[in-house]
């Protein structure tokens, strides 16, 4: 149970916009809030949890755990179907966590969603893509937001987790709420915690991530922050929802400009013998000042690729340019037209060989190392350009047995992985290492095939001369 002493410390170490909330004029009052904030802790508040997959699945698993009842909801019948019998469907979460949840009637997965009613906490884990000019795809938020207000009561708390451009909560979904007669801050509450889940690392799983919270007022924040608390995972309190909102997509920005910059390095090193993945190595031995990323073939995944041009998006509204984003984003666009160009050039000086009816074998279409994950992975745009250029094509990758639909690249679509053997290797001109999975034969593959286009330092354990000349790095 929580006591009035924790609220009253937690609220007072607010920002200061916050602690003008919660003065003597302000509308919130610690004692009529408090019932919801002790129904968290005392695990007698219903979670929902509205996207049951590589988020949100591991939020209904953790909620579960902490002793929270939990109602997933999906618009996929498959998933309800899996998750009703014990089954997963993601690699990384297995099969004993999700018998977990069968083994008591505190969870139930549906695609009934009049069921919202019954939840005390909502929490929106839907998709937010790319349009094709680049700009945010809000369908999934503003469908979902339009569901929940359908059943929408009082005593609710919405937290969207999905990654978003700041003021979405605010300018999008509130007014959308706002739409049934409730008012946000009085009859119902928002919160925004951004998803920080990195599937397949079992260093960091959802239990492990400190959850950034901000909330609508100083109601919502507590109420945002409880619940986090109680699934047993530290909480970061901000002062705003578009705060909050603004911190993800500082994470992946981070990221996807300091993978530019290496992969840049990686082209001009290149050009001047030098092996970047080397330097690399040795760079990071230094202890201050430096922090090792690594070059690839492209971004893959539903955030780097895309969150930074949120921000790009919502730039323009202030008539403000991102340069730096959006130079980051042309050097790792460009990076599947460099393993192309490697591929080609590697085929015509060692063999005097063309493209156009050469046999090519990519190895990994995942986006990234050890998940079945496959969404804006690099290998597709490499996968269709072969293609179109008249190469006889296959894929190999454990993780994905078969090439399932996606929003882009339908060709693609339906494409069996072949079984990787010294057999079935000795017909490709080429393999091309797209995604670095662990536990795959990389001796093997460069033994067997003509010559290998490693994108990710894969064979640095291959270290026989006459094999080793068999590799060219992209």
């Amino acid at each position: 149970m929580c006591s009035h002493a924790y609220f009253e410390n937690l609220l007072t170490h607010m920002t200061a916009a916050l602690q003008k909330k919660i003065n003597k004029n302000s509308a919130f009052n610690l004692q009529e809030e408090l019932p919801f904030l002790e129904r968290i802790y005392a695990k007698k508040a219903t979670i929902a949890v509205i996207g049951l997959g590589y988020v949100g699945l591991p939020l209904v698993c953790v909620a579960h755990k902490a002793g929270h009842s939990v109602i997933g909801f999906d618009i996929d019948p498959s998933k309800i179907m899996n998750l009703n019998r014990g089954e997963s469907y993601i690699h990384h979460i297995s099969k004993k966590s999700i018998e977990e949840l069968q083994e008591n009637d505190r969870f139930s997965a549906t695609s009934d969603f009049s069921k919202l009613k019954d939840a005390d906490v909502i929490l929106m884990c839907v998709p937010t893509p790319l349009s094709k000019y680049r700009d945010p795809d809000m369908s999934y938020v503003v469908q979902t937001t339009e569901m929940i207000a359908q059943h929408l009561r009082k005593d609710q708390l919405i937290i969207l987790e999905s990654t978003t451009y700041p003021g979405t909560s605010n300018e999008l979904m509130k007014p959308l709420l706002e739409s049934t007669g409730l008012t946000a801050g009085e009859d119902f509450f928002m919160g925004y915690s951004p998803e920080r889940e990195d599937p397949g690392n079992a260093q960091f799983s959802t239990i492990k991530i400190p959850k950034v919270v901000g909330g609508l007022d100083a109601q919502s924040l507590a109420l945002t922050k409880a619940v986090y608390d109680s699934f047993g995972i530290d909480t970061v309190p901000v002062s705003s929802l578009e705060t909050a909102e603004a911190i993800k997509l500082t994470e992946n920005i981070f990221r996807s400009v300091n993978i530019a910059l290496v992969n840049e390095l990686k082209v001009v090193f290149d050009a001047m013998g030098i092996d970047v993945w080397e330097v690399i190595e040795a760079a990071k031995t230094k202890p201050f000042g430096y922090m090792p990323f690594y070059p690839g073939p492209g971004l893959g995944g539903h955030c780097i690729p895309i969150d930074p041009f949120y921000l790009t998006w919502k730039a323009r509204e202030f008539g403000l340019s991102t340069r730096f984003i959006e130079l980051a984003g042309e050097v790792n666009t460009s990076m599947p037209f460099y393993v192309l160009d490697r591929l080609t050039k590697a085929l015509d000086s060692r063999f005097q060989k063309s493209l156009k009816g050469s046999h090519i074998l990519i190895v990994g279409v995942a986006y990234k190392k050890n998940v079945d994950d496959s969404r804006e992975s690099p290998a597709f745009l490499i996968m269709e350009h072969l293609r179109e250029r008249g190469v006889n094509l296959d894929y190999y990758d454990p993780f994905i047995p078969e090439i399932k639909p996606m929003r882009e690249h339908p060709n693609l679509v339906g494409m069996i992985g072949i079984d990787l053997t010294e057999n079935s290797l000795k017909k490709y001109d080429a393999a091309v290492i797209v995604t670095d999975h662990d536990h795959v034969d990389y001796e093997l593959i460069v033994k067997h095939t003509a010559v290998t286009i490693d994108a990710r330092n894969a064979t640095r354990h291959v270290t026989r001369s006459d094999l080793r000349e068999k590799v060219v790095k992209a």
